[in-house]
């Protein structure tokens, strides 16, 4: 599905482009890929022009040790990108890190949008786990750990995003990009570089955005709890929010069919 490659300050960006319609631009948090929005992208295509991108340092886009892979640069291309694709006012959906890349974009770089679509993302302060504290202070130890340990690691942490339980084909799905040699440097990095400022700079300025704005929570996400959700959408001037029962931080694959039909009626409305 992402069939394009883009290069931007040495690193290479894996995107796609499907349908034909006003255009939607999904945004994958992590430790994700755009791999997780997949079915929802094909079923957008209908009706519209689908963008689908992995950030660099996930997915099949560069993982090169060097570069940084803090929200700050994921805000600043993502802004780049939506030059590049010539997109005035796009839809934006937006998954976890992804709420915080596409805000950056928003209210700190000018990109305009048409609305957001905004799925347990991380936005407001507190946000990050003891497990990211402790990446932060020993990750050169957690990049070097025997494989099968990594492994362990990997499927312990994304297992405990669902509510209902992955099925083992999504786990893999989900933990493949991290079990390659540079894939597990990797997945320790976007941790190590967490930092709270970068959502910090734009918390004063969320009404200012000049969109109309859907939040949307798994009532049961223990990563970032549904009280976040109410915080967002009660700072964001008209906007409305949606609770998801019996789901948890991965509603595309705790309740599909529920978030396809909140997606799409937004869509609709937004027009």
């Amino acid at each position: 599905m992402l069939d394009q490659r883009l290069s931007w300050r040495g690193r290479r960006i894996a995107w796609g482009r499907l349908g034909s319609g006003p255009p939607v631009v999904l945004c994958h948090g992590t430790p994700w890929s755009s791999a997780l929005w997949a079915p929802i992208a094909r079923a957008l295509s209908a009706d519209h022009t689908v963008y689908l991108w992995d950030m660099p340092g996930y997915g099949a886009s560069s993982m090169d040790p060097a570069h940084a892979v803090d929200l700050g640069l994921q805000g600043e291309l993502l802004a780049h990108m939506l030059a590049t694709w010539d997109l005035q006012r796009p839809h934006v959906v937006a998954h976890d890190y992804g709420g915080a890349v596409a805000l950056r974009a928003h209210l700190l770089h000018g990109r305009p949008m048409a609305s957001m679509f905004l799925v347990d993302v991380v936005a407001l302060a507190p946000w990050g786990s003891e497990f990211f504290r402790l990446v932060r202070q020993h990750a050169e130890v957690f990049a070097a750990l025997p494989a099968p340990i990594h492994r362990s690691v990997v499927r312990g942490y994304i297992a405990g995003a669902s509510h209902r339980g992955l099925r083992p084909e999504e786990l893999e799905m989900l933990c493949a990009p991290w079990l390659t040699g540079p894939g597990q440097a990797a997945f320790y990095r976007q941790m190590a570089e967490a930092d709270q400022r970068y959502t910090d700079e734009f918390a004063d300025r969320l009404d200012r955005i000049d969109a109309p704005v859907r939040v949307v929570w798994g009532r049961e996400d223990t990563w970032i709890p549904a009280e976040q959700g109410e915080r967002l959408a009660s700072a964001v001037p008209g906007a409305t929010l949606g609770l998801v029962e019996d789901s948890g931080h991965l509603i595309q694959l705790d309740a599909p069919a529920v978030l396809a039909a909140e997606l799409s009626r937004w869509l609709a409305s937004v027009r």
